[in-house]
């Protein structure tokens, strides 16, 4: 190599040399799970040689045979981790190991709880394996080459996990990465063949790369023929999901899991099926226990490899699977796909359409036999899944016409009936405890919960015992906005419309309110003229027992709370005035009537009332607060 030899000294990232100091204590009673993290990273860097191979062989470099290789020094006390997989150039070490946590960062280290068990889970669903080997090394060197035949040189990284690190460039003529595991005093066990050969075949053994180390057990014939340097592979080295389901164990399943999913702790769910017929694939894939910290980034991407004759062809082939489906995690080995597939191709292609089909289908089918499950454990797991994941799942109701009511039979909701026992309920649920006469299933959206259980609009529902949701999601809107019916009976929005609850009222109710209405014509039209700027309506309303006014949006337009959200969002919308309705049996509301004096302040009382408690805000809070004083002042 020519050229000058660059050495500098550079700073972990805050978050990460905090991250430094967790890892060592929060992981410590599980140290041995360093040689998985790192095995697991170097076979997803084969992974990628073999992607980006299939476009330019040249990456190869002559060197096909794909491994990873461990040895250990006792006199040096070193392990070393090594594979000729993809590498990585001097800005992707910097980018991939001296910062972390690309987004969610601020969020995760919140979570933080200062429980070694529950930090632990927290560590690995942020993904930062590499940081394991500070567990049981007190320095850590990493050498690595871009793959390609125009690399000119290698990068070396080397910290003791203090909070720097040091990059120079070196002379490696092989492509690849090496890991030299410095080790603490003490954690001398791991210096044993016996031991580095029992944690593979525990965590690694499915790998479907072959993890080689120097042979060190002879039969008498091969001592006579030693040769030193012979390799043996330590794990299976074939592919698990191609594997039958009856030589599989549990354990075997869940290390898998912790392997394509990046994560420590066991999947909550999985399924492993082969389709055979027209499409020719077998699909292995895992419901994680809990959600990464950038579920809710929909431009990121996760979870599912797709092989092909079990040679691997890329991560997160998105076009597997829908988006309200990202927390999924696993692989697809298709028989029938070309070894040459692409992203392009996969856009266009039929077979992947019928494979996509087959796996959201399995994929519900896991989700219902979660929520299905009526033993105390089972109801659990759901309760967990749902915790984590429902939101993500409530986007699918828009995104999935063909399984819209399947995804809604899933979906889980506080309602005003909920209890300690029973918070979460499901529609099918809703409907068997629907009043006898009621035609639709009412909703109520609010920014937050106790916003949607305050909410004025209930009050007629509370006294007539009827049940609604309460939709408190910023997702929920969407969600109302695509799914207007289940099982044949409409969603209807208390907050949203004229009151009519159909067969719920008797004759007499009606009656009443039509003769209420007329008393009170003239108070509605001189409040409508009033609050012409503010309002598109004014009229009596029947939904309010104890609040003397609500806003409602007409039929056809916006609800004040979707407002809100898309404005929050950034979003240009035009305004649409809401109808100011009043209740005829509030004091308030009949001393205007009856006395009509400080008419005007008295209506706007009214109006910013109603628009703060149904969590808008006032466009003129300080001319709220100075009518309200005089009015108080004129009655005192």
């Amino acid at each position: 190599m020519q050229g000058e030899t660059i050495k500098e000294q550079l700073s972990f990232q805050a978050e990460a040399k905090q991250l430094l100091k967790l890892m060592i204590h929060s992981l410590y009673s599980n140290k041995e799970i360093f040689l998985r993290e790192l095995i697991s990273n170097a076979s997803d860097a084969a992974d990628k040689l073999r992607f980006e191979g299939l476009t330019d062989a040249a990456l190869y470099e002559s060197d096909s045979d794909l491994k990873i290789r461990i040895s250990y020094d006792t006199n040096e006390r070193t392990i070393t981790i090594s594979d000729n997989g993809i590498g990585m150039s001097r800005q992707e070490v910097i980018d991939h190991i001296g910062t972390i946590a690309k987004s969610g960062t601020r969020e995760f280290f919140n979570s933080l709880t200062g429980d070694q068990v529950k930090d632990a889970n927290l560590i690995g669903q942020f993904g930062v394996g590499f940081y394991s080997a500070f567990i049981i090394a007190e320095k850590v060197t990493l050498t690595t080459r871009r793959a390609g035949l125009t690399a000119e040189h290698g990068v070396r990284w080397e910290s003791s996990g203090e909070g720097d690190y040091t990059l120079e460039t070196v002379e490696k003529p092989n492509r690849g990465t090496e890991i030299i595991l410095h080790l603490r005093k003490d954690e001398d066990e791991f210096l044993s063949g016996m031991r580095i050969r029992n944690v593979i075949r525990k965590y690694s053994d499915h790998i479907t790369l072959p993890i080689v180390m120097k042979k060190e057990e002879w039969s008498q014939e091969e001592k006579q023929n030693k040769i030193s340097d012979e390799d043996e592979t330590i794990n299976q080295a074939n592919a698990l999901w191609a594997r039958p389901k009856s030589e599989i164990t549990v354990e075997q399943y869940n290390e898998f899991y912790k392997h394509v999913g990046h994560d420590f702790e066991p999947p909550l769910a999985y399924v492993h099926a082969r389709v055979e017929g027209k499409q020719d694939y077998t699909q292995l894939l895992y419901i994680p226990a809990r959600a990464p910290f950038d579920l809710f980034d929909r431009e990121r991407r996760h979870g599912i490899k797709l092989y092909v004759q079990r040679v691997f062809i890329m991560d997160d082939a998105d076009k597997l699977l829908p988006n309200y489906l990202r927390f999924v995690r696993g692989v697809i080995d298709s028989n029938n796909l070309p070894l040459n597939v692409s992203r392009e191709i996969l856009q266009e292609s039929k077979d992947i359409d019928s494979i996509r089909a087959g796996v959201i289908k399995k994929i519900l089918g896991l989700i219902e036999d979660l929520s299905k499950n009526e033993d105390e454990e089972g109801k659990e797991k759901y309760k967990t899944f749902y915790r984590e994941f429902g939101q993500v799942l409530k986007e699918g109701v828009g995104e999935d016409f063909a399984n819209r009511e399947r995804i809604a039979k899933l979906l889980r909701f506080v309602t005003t009936d909920s209890d300690s026992d029973e918070p979460l309920v499901s529609l099918d649920t809703y409907l068997q405890r629907m009043k006898d006469g009621q035609e639709k299933i009412y909703y109520v959206t609010a920014d937050n919960l106790k916003a949607a259980k305050n909410s004025p609009h209930l009050e007629v529902f509370r006294k007539k015992g009827i049940e609604v949701l309460l939709l408190s999601d910023r997702v929920d809107e969407w969600l109302v906005s695509n799914l207007t019916e289940f099982e044949g009976k409409p969603l209807q929005s208390v907050a949203k419309g004229g009151l009519d609850l159909g067969n719920l009222e008797d004759e007499a109710e009606k009656e009443e309110r039509e003769k209420e209405t007329n008393a009170l014509q003239n108070l509605t039209e001189k409040m409508k003229e009033t609050l012409s700027e503010q309002v598109k309506d004014v009229r009596v309303t029947f939904r309010l027992t104890e609040s003397p006014a609500c806003l409602v949006a007409d039929t056809y337009d916006m609800g004040g709370n979707l407002e809100r959200l898309l404005k929050s969002a950034g979003q240009k919308i035009q305004h649409t005035k809401p109808i100011l309705e009043i209740n005829p049996h509030h004091p308030m509301v009949q001393r205007l009537n009856n006395e009509m004096e400080n008419f005007e302040d008295w209506s706007h009382i009214l109006f910013d009332q109603a628009l703060l408690a149904e969590g808008g805000q006032l466009e003129d809070p300080a001319a709220f607060v100075k009518r309200l004083n005089e009015l108080l002042l004129l009655k005192s």
